[in-house]
């Protein structure tokens, strides 16, 4: 069993189970080669210096290892990670809370970085440069600052959203890294992976079937590998075989493509309803009873990686490729 500390309060993990999906170094991380080339070259250059790493962000769509890889940094540099999240440090003494507990070269791990409001921005710039804090202590007139100096430690920031950091504070990161979406080798890798951490047998094509259906996303492909297994343990003979597969990922309303009904809503909705588009954000939102922003973070960026819509000046637009993969025919204006 392992000890973390999420929103300074401290949570134990179960290696047996979930924890063991993850991988714990980067020899063992599946993918992103570029992100992990970079990342052996200034982990060995830091660790040969005695030096901490220097801050490390690392952005990209929802699901694809980013928390997993702040553990990584943290075990390959052989310091403990603290975990936390920009919402839910409301106040700087909740940062200060935080950081001051760190061991020199700990990782504080920060996911949705770029919620953090400016006031505590403005506590951690000083603690990413100079390893300090300066806290302001009472009100008015009788207000003063107190500064906290704090041992040398490695930020790893992560985002969906990248542009909705500030440039300051994306400016003190040293090592901005993204994420892209998986290709389907390593993404069956994963599931092979995954299944023998869950104990269960698996084909290749069967493994390969669930990876091309996880919408590049590593989070997707091992929620579908659970689902899939119940699947076979109830209705076959507890082995995941192709046919097994293919037979529950159709119950799960996945497609080919991997997409699910929320995605056959939106792309339909705007087809039948705005003739395609162009169609405003909150529009789509509105008409198929999905948050605007879930649409944004969630849906259509793998939409638009695989080219079924395009965000032009005037709103969403479905493209040709859509229009076929759905049966629907091109609108004669857009032939």
């Amino acid at each position: 069993m392992e000890d973390r500390v999420i929103s300074g309060e401290t949570t134990v993990f179960d290696e047996g189970f979930e924890h063991s999906l993850r991988p714990q170094r980067l020899g063992q991380y599946i993918g992103q080669e570029k992100v992990k080339d970079s990342l052996s070259i200034f982990i060995e250059a830091a660790k040969g210096r005695s030096e901490s790493l220097d801050h490390v962000l690392l952005y990209g769509p929802p699901g694809l290892g980013k928390t997993t890889l702040a553990s990584v940094i943290a075990n390959e540099m052989d310091v403990n990670v603290r975990m936390t999240s920009g919402p839910a440090i409301e106040r700087p003494g909740d940062l200060a809370a935080v950081v001051s507990s760190l061991e020199p070269g700990d990782v504080l791990f920060i996911d949705e970085i770029h919620r953090l409001n400016r006031a505590i921005e403005e506590v951690l710039y000083p603690a990413m440069e100079d390893f300090c804090l300066d806290i302001v202590v009472g009100k008015g007139p009788s207000a003063r600052s107190i500064r906290l100096d704090l041992p040398p430690f490695t930020l790893v920031g992560a985002t969906t959203r990248a542009g909705s950091l500030s440039a300051p504070l994306r400016d003190r990161f040293g090592v901005p890294l993204r994420l892209e979406y998986y290709e389907e080798e390593p993404l069956t890798e994963i599931v092979i992976r995954s299944a023998r951490v869950f104990d269960v047998s698996i084909d290749s094509a069967a493994a390969t079937e669930i990876a091309k259906r996880s919408r590049g996303t590593p989070r997707i492909a091992n929620r579908l590998l659970r689902r899939v297994r119940d699947y076979a343990q109830v209705r076959g003979d507890g082995m995941i075989s192709l046919r097994a597969a293919q037979e529950a990922l159709e119950m799960l309303q996945v497609d080919s493509f991997g997409l699910d009904h929320i995605d056959h809503k939106l792309i339909t909705g705007m087809i039948e309803q705005f003739r395609g588009g162009p169609v405003g954000l909150d529009t789509i939102a509105a008409s198929i009873g999905e948050e605007s922003v879930t649409i944004e973070d969630v849906y259509e960026p793998f939409l638009l990686q695989i080219g079924f819509i395009q965000r032009t000046p005037r709103g969403r637009v479905v493209t040709h490729a859509a229009y076929a993969h759905f049966g629907y025919p091109v609108p004669d204006s857009d032939k």
